[in-house]
């Protein structure tokens, strides 16, 4: 089981589940999201909406919306999870993350 799935299949209505698996094990849901106007992404809040969209309790389009991300940046996020963890979503550690990143692919 990843940390990013759903609770369980009883936890799900027509518009998806009302819960997820949240980045740190804790049951997650929409009123657990931060506010629609945040504007300081600390590593917790990050991760958060990435657990939300991953385990289908709002959309890669409303998540964008809602907290005006572009797609590129959302999936920034994603992919510093899926390398590094939830330290890759530290904003101060983001270009050693992009230059490990580039030396492993030869770019």
């Amino acid at each position: 089981m990843n940390e990013f799935q759903v609770n369980s299949m009883t936890d799900t209505d027509i518009h998806g589940p009302r819960s997820v698996i949240g980045p740190h094990g804790e049951p997650l849901t929409i009123d657990d999201l931060p506010p629609p106007n945040t504007k300081r992404w600390v590593i917790r809040r990050k991760a958060q909406v990435v657990a939300a969209v991953r385990g289908g309790l709002i959309s890669l389009e409303d998540a964008c919306a809602r907290y005006e991300l572009s797609v590129e940046e959302f999936l920034s996020w994603q992919r510093a999870i899926d390398n590094f963890g939830l330290p890759g979503l530290r904003t101060t550690r983001v270009q050693l993350y992009r230059d490990a990143e580039d030396s492993r692919s030869g770019n």
